[in-house]
């Protein structure tokens, strides 16, 4: 079988059960695993994210999408090189990654059209779905069994370490700096299987903008930087644009000292495997007496801002 995947997350569920070697063609944004970065890029950003601040970034999406101008743009002659099978994509967000409906137009320029899959997961049940869907449309029903078992013992094991909690820390994560979103989709059930409450964030629901002054409101005990696309170097590069916010100092746990950058993209920004690790990262920020042993060594230390 010939696979393209033109959304990371997919393209780690087909790597996880052993189909990498059929993958011919992937998104610019697939960079995991590793030899997910030697296949053929598919895709290119028409929106400079590279040197822009979070702000400008933001800008430059919301006037393409005011005028109805694409973000992302197909290589046309590639995929036809690629002659795919199966076509994974996504209508989850037309901001991360680009549409199943563009991928459906470009594919009509093939003289045989491939299966296509388009995920579309919004609580962390559908991206186990979402592995079994992917399992069957491969022929991998087995590992994807496996990957799928693995992953509820995992969530097994940070409940049964969190059971009996006392309290649970009031939770903040932004998934854009500026202007500041609140996260959505599966993220706020991350927190709660880490034993927080996502005060701002709507569980099952697209992001949204917050303003400083809502956010302030809602009186995080914690806030997590996990901006969509932004690995944790670029996070903190980019903190001047939320540090110098009069809002921000107002923060209890900005003056406490519990602020956090994570990697969004590897854990939470996408509904990909490492969706686990991602909850165990946080039960380890959240409840360290209880958790710290589920995440990597010095994980806690290394994300604090």
């Amino acid at each position: 079988m010939r696979i393209c995947s033109f959304v990371p997350s997919g393209t780690e569920i087909l790597y996880a059960l052993g189909v990498g070697d059929q993958v011919v063609g992937v998104s610019h944004e697939c960079d995991f695993p590793e030899d997910a970065r030697t296949k053929p890029r598919m895709t290119r950003s028409l929106i400079d994210a590279t040197g822009g601040t979070s702000e400008e970034i933001d800008r430059q999406v919301q006037t393409a999408l005011a005028h109805h101008q694409p973000l992302y743009q197909i290589n046309e002659a590639l995929l036809r090189q690629a002659e795919p099978d199966l076509v994974v994509t996504q209508a989850l967000c037309e901001v991360c990654a680009i549409g199943s409906d563009d991928v459906r137009d470009a594919l009509r320029s093939l003289a045989d059209e491939p299966r296509v899959l388009s995920l579309h997961p919004h609580t962390l049940a559908e991206a186990l779905e979402d592995i079994d869907r992917l399992g069957e449309a491969t022929h991998r029903h087995a590992q994807a069994e496996r990957l799928v078992r693995s992953f509820r013992a995992r969530l097994e094991r940070v409940r049964v370490l969190l059971d009996g909690l006392a309290s649970r820390p009031r939770v903040f994560c932004l998934e854009w700096l500026a202007p500041p979103m609140a996260v959505g989709h599966w993220v706020p059930e991350m927190v709660e299987r880490a034993g927080g409450v996502e005060i701002l964030g709507r569980a099952g629901q697209a992001s949204r903008y917050v303003t400083g002054e809502e956010i302030v409101a809602a009186r995080p005990d914690v806030v997590i930087l996990m901006p969509c696309g932004f690995a944790p170097e670029r996070t903190r590069q980019e903190l001047p644009a939320l540090t110098a916010q009069s809002w921000w100092r107002e923060l209890a746990a900005v003056r406490e000292q519990q602020v956090y950058v994570v990697d969004g993209p590897a854990y939470f920004n996408g509904a990909g495997p490492r969706l686990i690790d991602g909850i165990e990262r946080l039960a380890a920020l959240l409840h360290p007496d209880r958790c710290a042993h589920v995440a990597p060594p010095g994980e806690r230390a290394s994300a604090r801002l």
